[in-house]
């Protein structure tokens, strides 16, 4: 496994494991009981713990309210994030519930998101002095125009509707909860015929605005309540919606609100729903373009082609349309979607998308999804499925943030509050608000028309003015403006001849000279060892997109290249081409990824050497063709620099005097640098193509089984998953499988790849369960599968609940006896065995010959209003003794023993008969 496999795949593993806990069950939390509030067991100013019947719950109390992002809201406990916590409507108040004990002894909990994990507590972004590159960046080089603008209105008038089918009008499995349907339609006025279908859908965002009329009576987050209005982020796309309707496309943006308010209880944080609420969509336009309906009629009747469909999802939405284009090809490909952009998205469980053609947008700026994290998508995707023909790409787009690509996310121009999600002084280079290379909210949407609309335009219009856009050259649209744009290209198989990926050890031979090449994978904290190379040391995962860890599938192996580190300009990495493949010429370009190891120099550079069969070369320096190998903007703070592998793309006809027939190797030199370092990755010849794109049906698909099984008494059982396939293969298929969830001390922790055999179409994934004979809370966590191989996902979490067996243990109370000057004492507490669970009782004090406030009092009254006859007890998780607490009070008087009762009738946790009188006798010291 990789380094991020390691040590700190196992530390986000642990703290990873209470996502089943913290997303299906313990988020799940009800009223705590009919009728009083468990104690209190653990506190602050502003958080504290109680037992609750699935474990303790923790609760954390905000001054203002949290806001809705599209990262996880994770309770940080003592500096390691704890689990999923669930937002309160209001959004002051988050909670979660562990079967941990542990949390009973937390000192600091705080607010953390999933975006942001490794960065230094409390630093502010963009805090500090330029970084290195800066200036490069601001005069970076610009590619040529594109012929033709994406951007530009095109022949057609446009008309807008909207259809509201109510709030909730269908019901989304994965969510377990009713969403809307509700949608803005764009259509190209007088437009002839079926045409292409794009279908927008927002991320994650506050769901409601306004002032509810009663805010007492605000308790769920969708529909929106009396007062207060829903937020219409599906109405924020309107220039790419209106320049691809313009040119002949159909546009729908969607609304998602009721998934927003509600995804914090789905086990997968809502990409499943998400997919499941598109899918409902265009099975409302199957009706309305074939027989029509309410409310549209006849209007629709021919005009849409549901087997030509582009998906476009911003933020979780992202996710949303990559699940949905794999749930498509689950279910036979009912709906030809042949192209999905997964703009500033989330990717919590490593999913692939292959078969379709994808373009994912990446906001170096980003302050929500701050990791860009969307870039595995990319990573994963692109050799996941033999003979894929589909083109692929990213689009790293300097200067913007998250919000901005939707206006009903922009200041000036929501009908709702909304903000800059990138916070920190405003002229800090290079993300501040007035910083030069920042764009402003009107120039980041115009680029997001243009690469949102070129995109769709070329993949579901062919129309191949928009191919350079796309390939990496750098190629830019005009209407982009000043935005420095860098793209990274997978050309379809067909247009490409792979010579390395760089992701396995080189052939013995092909390194020479002061150079060592590693492969790595992952990063690690500076004080961390992994059993394998990282390729970065770093703080902060924000900066490393390729190798960060995804919450769901913390374990699963990130992105593998190559780290190349020479001490002399001797240094040369040759990589031989093979019989058959020497001929280049229809070839556009020799393309490889590459970017400066940020240990190094922040600008490096290397030379590219192709030899033909006559020993005859020609030498480009990668300097001299792109920018891959100077550091992107950033001074080490707030997640920046991004660490992200860039193209360097040497064109063929420029290769002179070599016999592009027969070219024999490329070699990788560092005669430009005497010393450097850097990564490389995917080297080979490729030209620009459309390829082939559509459902990928005809892949098997991969479930995970759901399993109970009791716990037991002694020694450590196994339950058994079974990962299965739809259907044999003829080639292997492998997935990643890792438990998830609070594992506690039942639950074995299994991380490992699964490989099925061609024929085999299931396997057994055996989990250990270790017993125990105390009494606990049954534990729920999942077996996620992650990273396929040649399969697609269709099941991949599988449930599993451990349930506890043992009995409840009995609890014994016995009077009390005391002398005037004890001070607090305790009745006697006996647990007749020890316990996982915290076990409390609570009753009342009542007099009999001694007198409340006079002889005696609660130890919680605080001496005002009337005597606090609350009496409270407990039993600490692993004890078998415990406290019921009362002050005796001393007075000088003479006087006969005196007597009070304390009346249990509450208990959690343990067996007592109730009410239980217990006697106190107070004996004279006077």
């Amino acid at each position: 496994m990789s380094g991020a496999s390691g040590q700190l795949g196992r530390v986000i593993g642990r703290t990873a494991r209470n996502l089943s806990l913290g997303i299906a069950v313990l988020l799940g939390v009800g009223p705590l009981t009919a009728t009083a509030a468990p104690p209190v067991v653990a506190q602050s100013n502003q958080w504290e713990v109680r037992p609750v019947a699935s474990g303790y719950q923790l609760t954390l109390h905000l001054d203002a309210p949290a806001p809705m992002r599209a990262s996880l809201p994770l309770l940080e406990v003592d500096g390691a994030p704890l689990g999923v916590a669930k937002q309160s409507p209001d959004r002051k108040t988050l909670t979660l519930v562990s079967t941990d004990p542990a949390v009973l002894k937390a000192r600091d909990v705080r607010l953390v998101w999933s975006g942001d994990l490794g960065k230094e507590a409390g630093k502010d972004r963009s805090i500090g002095p330029a970084g290195p590159t800066d200036a490069d960046w601001l005069k970076a080089r610009r590619g040529p125009l594109l012929p033709t603008d994406p951007g530009t209105l095109g022949k057609y008038k446009v008309d807008t509707a909207e259809y509201n089918l109510g709030d909730e009008a269908v019901y989304l499995p994965g969510l377990a909860h009713r969403s809307e349907l509700r949608g803005k339609v764009y259509s190209p006025r007088g437009a002839v015929g079926p045409r292409p279908l794009v279908v927008f859908l927002h991320g994650r965002h506050e769901v409601c605005y306004g002032e509810p009329t009663h805010p007492s009576d605000n308790e769920k987050p969708w529909p929106c309540p009396p007062g207060m209005k829903p937020i219409p982020s599906y109405r924020g796309y309107d220039g790419p919606a209106t320049a691809l309707a313009s040119n002949g496309y159909q546009v729908v943006s969607i609304s998602a609100n009721a998934i927003n308010g509600w995804d914090s209880e789905a086990y997968d944080a809502g990409a499943q729903a998400r997919a499941e609420l598109i899918l409902d969509h265009l099975a409302l336009w199957r009706k309305w373009s074939t027989i029509g309906g309410a409310p549209f009629g006849t209007r629709f009747v021919g005009k849409i082609n549901l087997q030509n469909v582009g998906l476009m999802g911003h933020s979780r939405g992202g996710e949303g349309v990559a699940r949905a284009a794999v749930l498509n090809a689950d279910r036979g490909g009912q709906y030809g979607i042949r192209a999905v952009l997964p703009l500033a998205p989330t990717d919590f469980a490593r999913a692939t998308v292959p078969g379709v053609a994808m373009s994912v947008v990446l906001p170096y700026c980003d302050g929500d999804v701050s990791d860009l994290q969307g870039q595995k998508f990319y990573d994963d995707t692109r050799y996941s499925v033999g003979g894929d023909t589909a083109p692929r790409s990213t689009v790293t787009v300097l200067g913007a943030n998250h919000n901005f690509f939707n206006t009903e996310w922009t200041p000036g121009q929501s009908v709702a509050p909304s903000n800059d999600d990138w916070f920190g002084d405003e002229k800090a280079s290079p993300c501040g608000a007035k910083y030069a290379g920042r764009l402003t909210a009107k120039q980041q949407q115009a680029v997001g028309t243009a690469y949102v609309a070129g995109f769709f335009r070329l993949q579901l219009g062919h129309e191949t003015q928009f191919q350079a856009q796309f390939d990496g050259s750098d190629s830019r649209a005009a209407s982009a403006g000043k935005a420095v744009v860098r793209v990274v290209s997978q050309a379809p198989l067909g247009s490409r001849r792979d010579l390395t990926h760089f992701d396995k050890a080189l052939p013995t031979g092909a390194v020479g000279g002061k150079l060592s090449a590693t492969v790595c994978a992952g990063v690690t904290a500076p004080t961390m060892r992994a059993p394998t190379p990282t390729c970065m040391e770093t703080e902060d995962w924000g900066n490393a997109p390729h190798w960060g860890t995804a919450w769901f599938a913390a374990r699963t192996p990130t992105t593998a290249v190559t780290k190349l580190k020479w001490t002399g300009t001797n240094g040369v990495v040759r990589v031989d081409v093979p019989a058959g493949k020497r001929d280049v010429r229809r070839f556009a370009a020799l393309t490889f990824r590459a970017a400066p190891d940020p240990a190094g120099a922040p600008k490096t550079d290397l030379s590219v050497r192709v030899v033909d069969g006559h020993g005859r070369a020609a030498v480009v320096p990668v300097s001299a063709v792109s920018d891959a190998l100077v550091r992107m903007p950033g001074n080490n703070e707030g997640g920046l620099p991004k660490n992200l592998l860039r193209t360097v793309r040497i064109p063929v006809p420029s290769l002179k005097g070599v016999d592009l027939r027969d070219v024999r190797a490329v070699e990788l030199r560092t005669d430009r640098v005497a010393s450097g370092s850097a990564y490389v990755s995917d080297l080979g010849f490729s030209s620009p193509g459309l390829g082939l794109s559509a459902p990928a049906v005809l892949l098997p698909k991969l479930s995970a089984s759901s399993v109970t099984v009791k716990e037991g008494d002694k020694g450590t059982r196994t339950v058994d998953f079974w990962v299965r396939m739809s259907r044999p293969s003829i080639r292997p298929v492998s997935v990643y499988v890792e438990t998830n969830g609070d594992l506690g001390e039942s639950v074995g922790d299994i991380a490992r790849r699964l490989v099925f055999k061609p024929g085999q179409v299931r396997q057994k994934v055996t989990v250990p369960i270790t017993a125990n004979t105390r009494d606990s809370y049954d534990l729920p966590f999942s077996l996620v599968l992650s990273a396929p191989r040649d399969g697609l996902l269709y099941e991949s979490f599988g449930h599993g609940l451990v349930i506890d067996d043992d009995p409840t243990p009995t609890l014994t109370l016995g009077n009390l006896k005391a002398t005037e000057k004890a001070g607090v004492v305790s009745f006697p507490v006996k647990l007749s065995a020890p316990s996982d669970k915290y076990v409390s009782f609570s009753g009342v004090l009542k007099d009999g010959t001694a007198v409340i406030r006079k002889d005696y009092r609660s130890v919680s009254d605080d001496g005002t209003g009337p005597a606090d006859r609350t009496v409270e007890g407990s039993v600490e998780p692993g004890k078998t003794t415990g406290e019921l607490l009362v002050k005796i009070l001393d007075d000088k008087a003479k006087e006969p023993a005196e007597t009070f009762t304390a009346v249990i009738n509450q208990i959690d946790g343990a067996v007592l008969k109730l009410p239980k009188t217990l006697t106190a006798t107070i004996t004279d010291n006077d």
